[in-house]
This record gives C-alpha cells, sequence and structure tokens, in this order.
C-alpha cells in the first residue's frame, strides 16, 4: 500500500481547523509519517505595523514579535494531538503557495495536506492558493473541505488514458491515482470507485454531417465503448498485481463508464455517488509542465464540492523557486 513519510500541514485561516488538522494526525500515525505544520503570515501583516518595506531591525523585531504570537496560538491548536504524535510546528512570512512550495523543495515533504479556502462557497470551493498549489506544487496535494470527515466513506479515483497515442507518463500517472485511492480506500474502509469518461471519437462530426445511418452510428459507439471498458479493466487487473490480490478483493472496486467530456461528467457522478473525496491527475496531455492545469482538471475541480487529492505525473517539475516573490 502506499505510504506517505513525510507531510506537511498548511494552515488555512479562513477555515475551520479542528478537523483538518485531526485527519492529517490520523494519516501520520497510520503511516508512521512525520508531520510538519506551517502557519504563513502574509508580508503586509508585518509591515502594517510599521509602514516599512522588509527589512532592518524595526522590521526584524516586529516579525520576531508576530511569529512569537503565531506559534503561541499554534500550539494551543495541537496541544490535544501531542499524546498521539510528535508535531513539528513552524512560521513563515511571506505568500502561502510559495512558502509552501519552498518548504516542500527545501524539506522533501511527499505530501501537502490543506483546508479549502472556500468551504462555504456553492459556487466554488477551492481558492486562490489552493490553484497554485494545485498547478505548481511537486508533491500531491489534499486539499480538504472542513469541517473534515474522521473517515471516508466513499472515494472516487479519475483515470484518463488515450487509446490512439497512448503515454507512459500517462499510465504511471493513472497507477499512482489508484495505488493512493485504493491505499486511502483500503485504511477507511471506503466503497472505492474508478471512473473513466469516453467519447467516440469523432461522433459528433458524423452525425452532423449525416454520413452514417443511425444503426451504424449506434454500432460504432458500442465498440468504442468497449475498446474503453477494455483499456479500464487492464487498468483494474494492473491494480490487482500493484496492492496485491488480497486487497483487491477485498475492495472490490465499482467501475464507471459515463459517455461525454470529463469536465461534464466527472463532477455530477461524484455527488451521484457522494463522493468524500476524488483522486486524480492535475496536468493536461499538452500543457507545459508546471505552469496550467489542464483545461479539464480545472473545469472538474471548479464543481467539485467535496474533499480533492490531486496527483502530479512522473517528472514534474515545480516553476517555483526559491528567489520568487
Amino acid at each position: 500500500m502506499k505510504r506517505f513519510k513525510n507531510i506537511l500541514y498548511v494552515i488555512e485561516p479562513t477555515a475551520e481547523q479542528e478537523s483538518t488538522i485531526a485527519r492529517a494526525v490520523s494519516l501520520a500515525v497510520n503511516n508512521q509519517a512525520d508531520l510538519t505544520i506551517v502557519d504563513v503570515i502574509p508580508t503586509q501583516v508585518v509591515t502594517a505595523g510599521i509602514g516599512l518595506p522588509p527589512g532592518g531591525p524595526i522590521y526584524d523585531e516586529l516579525r520576531a514579535s508576530v511569529e512569537s504570537d503565531q506559534r503561541n496560538a499554534m500550539e494551543s491548536m495541537v496541544q490535544s494531538f501531542k499524546e498521539r504524535l510528535q508535531i513539528r510546528l513552524e512560521v513563515l512570512v511571506g505568500k502561502t503557495y510559495l512558502e509552501a512550495i519552498r518548504a516542500i523543495l527545501k524539506n522533501g515533504y511527499d505530501l501537502l495536506i490543506k483546508p479549502a479556502e472556500n468551504p462555504t462557497w456553492t459556487n466554488r470551493l477551492f481558492g486562490s492558493d489552493d490553484l497554485h498549489l494545485l498547478r505548481k506544487c511537486p508533491c500531491p496535494v489534499w486539499l480538504m473541505k472542513p469541517p473534515e470527515k474522521s473517515n471516508y466513506r466513499s472515494i472516487l479515483a479519475a483515470v484518463d488514458f488515450d487509446l490512439l497515442v497512448p503515454l507512459p507518463s500517462e499510465h504511471e500517472l493513472n497507477r499512482e491515482i489508484l495505488e493512493l485511492a485504493a491505499s486511502l480506500a483500503h485504511s477507511d474502509f471506503a466503497s472505492l470507485h474508478i471512473v473513466h469518461a469516453w467519447e467516440a471519437l469523432g461522433e459528433k462530426k458524423i452525425v452532423s454531417r449525416g454520413s452514417m445511418l443511425p444503426e451504424g452510428l449506434t454500432n460504432y459507439g458500442e465498440r468504442e465503448h468497449e475498446r474503453h471498458r477494455k483499456e479500464l479493466y487492464t487498468l483494474a487487473g494492473e491494480l490487482s498485481g500493484w496492492i496485491g490480490k488480497d486487497s483487491y478483493d477485498y475492495l472490490s472496486p465499482s467501475f464507471h463508464l459515463p459517455k461525454g467530456p470529463a469536465k461534464k461528467v466527472i463532477a455530477p457522478l461524484a455527488a451521484e455517488l457522494r463522493a468524500d473525496l476524488v483522486v486524480m491527475g492535475t496536468i493536461a496531455r499538452t500543457g507545459i509542465s508546471g505552469l496550467i492545469i489542464g483545461n479539464t482538471a480545472e473545469a472538474i475541480l471548479d464543481q467539485l464540492t467535496c474533499s480533492v487529492l490531486a496527483i502530479k505525473p512522473p517528472g514534474f517539475k515545480t516553476p517555483v523557486k526559491f528567489d520568487e516573490v
């Protein structure tokens, strides 16, 4: 089963923290992992009291005072969890997503956990820092919707593949998605749903041109569906080998092949299945690595109202530099 060893939790000041920290602590305990909690103070909060740019003795003194106050607040926040796990606390100053990614580059964290910025919004759960992390963070990003559940009941793993131009990196990404989803479903005793959205190549053009009889169009659609179904079940067979037959049989995952663009069918299916977590990839097949979320992935994220675990493809390099401001 997939294991995390070095987890970073980033405080979100606009959201309730207790349930998400409890979830992070449980994950760290179950994985025998280290857990670091960081709070990032915006630079303007430090400079507001002096009206001066960063730097100089007055700024340094004020920054030390603000960091001390914040660390005391964090100590109180984690007090009830100290018997279960030794938690490292750190206060940083700057932009949340930049300081979080820099911490990952420096300390080798293999998972970032953060409450979503807009847990009470009905139109979009994830905010600006969330989207920056989804685009640029080099390790998996787990954005939790507070109040977070201590155990999930339903986990959805969204996989994608191109039957015409299969890519090794795409297969590796699907493996990472499935192994993580299976590991979490196993530990939470949750149901696992594996979904792949498919479309019949060129079907819309065929219909618009009227170049095929209805019976032929139906047969074509059925053949395309069967091709995608076979590929999905090939992945299922590989998952059984990756996690072991006993674990696979215990999970007994359900498979879903909704027809239509992923950006239109994944989120409604997640809602229908009452998914507590969606595990998915975030980078477009033809996108510039590290600079954009794939259009499909971003459209799906805009619609989701549950927690998300977002995975980057192997070899992903963040565009964030230590000296970026």
